[in-house]
């Protein structure tokens, strides 16, 4: 017979909170790490107190990286209570890369250089550098951080390069990529949403696992005649049987079979 009502967990109950805080697993985190950390090293490199007298470019560089970085972080650790949330902190954080590349653009620009073309080999070498992911299972920040210097000395080279032209256009390469896989995380998580919805949804879930749980062990409860799942104790609240008790399905509204009070 095919069921309407909700299911017990077969592994237990489901928890309240959901699984969050995986972001080290994710290739966007690592690119947007690498461009933070070179990003960094370009400021130092090339912006002092004659070329940026109040420091606004090189903060403000520096702040959009971290921002890519750290709203990333914050996102992920907020997945198991509110997606929406995620969502939206995951826009932040490629908001604040698009603003960087901006910065990266007006510096060629600036200096009268033409970012490179999508079909420059050395745009396509830049694209093609890989990121290995990360698989460790514990000690995640160190083993982390381990994992992430050796990316950053593979994409020294381009992101880190001495000429600023080289590493400025190296880093508009990575960067679009970084935003490409947030996007494509934003995209699967309005998937799920629209699945599954949010917060708000789990918890009315698990409310009803635990309400079915607790009606499956009551001898007196009958299965429901529509789709097989626990019933519940009801009172009419109106008609001719208003004040009177009956068995309704605990899946209701999903599935309205009921039964009378005094079924055996």
């Amino acid at each position: 017979m095919t069921t309407n009502a909700p299911s017990l967990a077969p592994n237990g109950p489901t928890p309240i909170i959901g699984k969050s805080g995986g972001f080290r697993k994710t290739l966007s985190f690592g690119l947007t790490c690498l461009v933070y950390y070179a990003t960094e090293l370009f400021c130092r490199r090339n912006f002092n107190l004659k070329s940026d007298p109040l420091g606004k470019t090189f903060g403000q560089m520096i702040g959009a990286a971290r921002s890519a970085k750290q709203n990333i972080v914050e996102g992920s650790a907020r997945a198991g209570t509110s997606r929406e949330t995620e969502l939206r902190l995951y826009d932040v954080a490629k908001g604040s890369l698009e603003e960087l590349a901006g910065d990266y653009e007006d510096f060629l620009i600036v200096r009268g250089e033409v970012p490179w073309s999508e079909k420059d080999p050395k745009a396509i070498k830049a694209r093609n550098i890989a990121f290995d992911e990360f698989t460790a299972h514990d000690d995640l920040r160190h083993n982390f951080g381990v994992h992430l210097m050796s990316m950053r000395k593979r994409f020294a080279s381009a992101l880190e390069n001495e000429d600023p032209v080289v590493a400025a256009n190296a880093l508009l390469v990575i960067i679009d990529r970084a935003c490409s896989l947030l996007r494509r995380q934003m995209d699967r998580l309005g998937e799920t949403f629209r699945e599954q919805g949010g917060f708000t949804e789990h918890l009315t879930k698990v409310r009803l696992e635990h309400r079915n749980e607790t009606l499956a062990k009551d001898p007196d409860a009958p299965k429901c005649p529509k789709c097989g799942g626990p019933m519940r104790k009801v009172m009419a609240k109106k008609g001719a049987n208003a004040g009177n008790p009956f068995w309704s399905c605990a899946a209701y509204p999903n599935c309205n079979g009921t039964r009378n009070w005094s079924w055996k």
